[in-house]
């Protein structure tokens, strides 16, 4: 009921629509199979399709889900984008207002004319301009704050997931079902070649702040950390100016090394907490998001935007014209790359993602996902596999502390529990 009652105007335009379509198809048979026409039908279907288109405008400016051309708006900087959206809101209030206005002086006006048939006043169907432009105007003035449930539904509604490579559906990580000190931003982008994320912050950052404290929100998290590698000091600067607004919200600089954008090391890094194997971050009160996710979030909210494209760095010594791209899911691999001007080089590896995480593409008739963060062109590698001198540098250098030479030794054996006390 309380579901119902939140969107009762979308159910009034549903019901509206649903009678406008059965008195149409009833009329139809009637008139063919019978020879017979309803009358009074038309007057009927007309006025409840005007009520289903005016209030479901209503309904779907509330949602965010109407027909907005923003070319030119997304290419402005971040305070002329504010600026016209403050002057596109005031405008609103006005013509909203304007309107309703209007339409209730053309109520007062046509009370006494009646419709031909029905002998209804006229001035029921004109009193469906005045619900749908009424109802757009209040949501203009009152348009009341989001709920957490609220935040999460939208986000779970406009398929969002973890950018970062993980696609893990975002939703989830915002109902932990436990309590949650801090919401982290992965700005680190550790793999080489790729600067999608890099590229987000410096075009996006006040949607990134604004995905975060939309998240911060969502889980009641005190806190809101953006993590970023020192190797990227103009989106550091950017985000700090970005932040200074909000107290509960700072910019970390990491040492840039590999792997820093792992979700269990950024949490160690950043606040000092061991996530325990097996274990997930909120089991240590934090939820760690992407750029990218943080973005999409507030295009979500802000826009009513599925998730339907992403940044794609299309990048490598044998790209003809690397850079970052907007890209929309489901392009063909081939198609980008082409657009880049192609591969030069015979002894290229393509692979989607970084040189270091990333699958070799074999065939380049594959769509863009979700999680399609990269498409790179590097030199094959052809080193040759040698034996193992068990000189123990791996386990020293390894960043997640495994063991490699246990581990090779065990796969070798086929020492499953062996493999599973490493936590392999």
């Amino acid at each position: 009921m309380k579901k119902v009652l939140k969107n009762l105007d979308a159910y009034i335009a549903g019901a509206m629509m649903i009678v406008t379509i059965l008195l149409v198809i009833v009329n139809v048979i009637t008139r063919k199979l019978f020879n017979y026409i309803i009358i009074w039908s038309e007057e009927i279907a007309t006025s409840c399709f005007v009520y289903s288109v005016f209030i479901g405008a209503a309904y779907a400016y509330r949602k965010h889900q109407h027909v907005g051309v923003d070319l030119l708006v997304e290419r402005l900087p971040a305070g002329a984008r504010r600026a016209v959206h403050l002057i596109t809101s005031a405008l609103l209030v006005v013509i909203n207002g304007y309107i309703t206005m209007l339409s209730v002086q053309f109520i007062q006006s046509s009370w006494i004319k009646r419709m031909p048939i029905t002998k209804l006043p006229s001035s029921v169907v004109s009193t469906a301009l005045v619900i749908g432009f009424g109802l757009s105007y209040c949501d203009v003035i009152f348009g009341k704050k989001l709920t957490p449930d609220e935040i999460v539904e939208i986000v779970k509604e406009k398929g969002i997931v973890g950018m970062g490579g993980a696609t893990f559906p975002t939703y989830v990580k915002l109902k932990p079902g436990k309590p949650i000190d801090a919401v982290l931003i992965n700005g680190s982008e550790c793999e080489p070649y790729l600067t999608a994320d890099h590229r987000v912050l410096l075009e996006f950052a006040d949607d990134i702040v604004y995905g975060l404290r939309a998240m911060m929100k969502a889980v009641a998290a005190p806190e809101g950390v953006i993590l970023i590698e020192d190797n990227k000091p103009d989106a550091v600067a950017l985000m700090e100016e970005k932040v200074k607004p909000y107290d509960n919200i700072r910019v970390v600089a990491a040492k840039t090394q590999y792997p820093e954008g792992a979700e269990k090391m950024l949490i160690k890094k950043v606040m000092g907490r061991q996530v325990p194997s097996g274990k997930l971050p909120a089991d240590v009160g934090c939820v760690v998001s992407n750029t990218s996710t943080a973005k999409a979030i507030s295009d979500a909210i802000q826009k009513g935007l599925p998730l339907v494209e992403r940044v794609v760095s299309v990048t490598g010594e044998y790209i003809k014209n690397p850079g970052n791209y907007i890209v929309k899911l489901g392009t063909n691999v081939q198609e980008i790359i082409d657009h880049c001007g192609g591969v030069t080089g015979d002894d290229v590896v393509l692979k989607m993602g970084g040189p270091m995480m990333g699958a070799p593409i074999k065939d380049t008739n594959v769509p863009i996902i979700k999680g399609s963060n990269g498409i790179i062109a590097i030199a094959a590698d052809h080193t040759e596999e040698k034996e193992c001198i068990k000189c123990g540098r791996c386990v020293d250098v390894c960043p997640m502390e495994l063991q490699p030479l246990e581990i090779y030794k065990l796969g070798q054996l086929g020492d499953a529990e062996g493999l599973l006390k490493l936590n392999v």
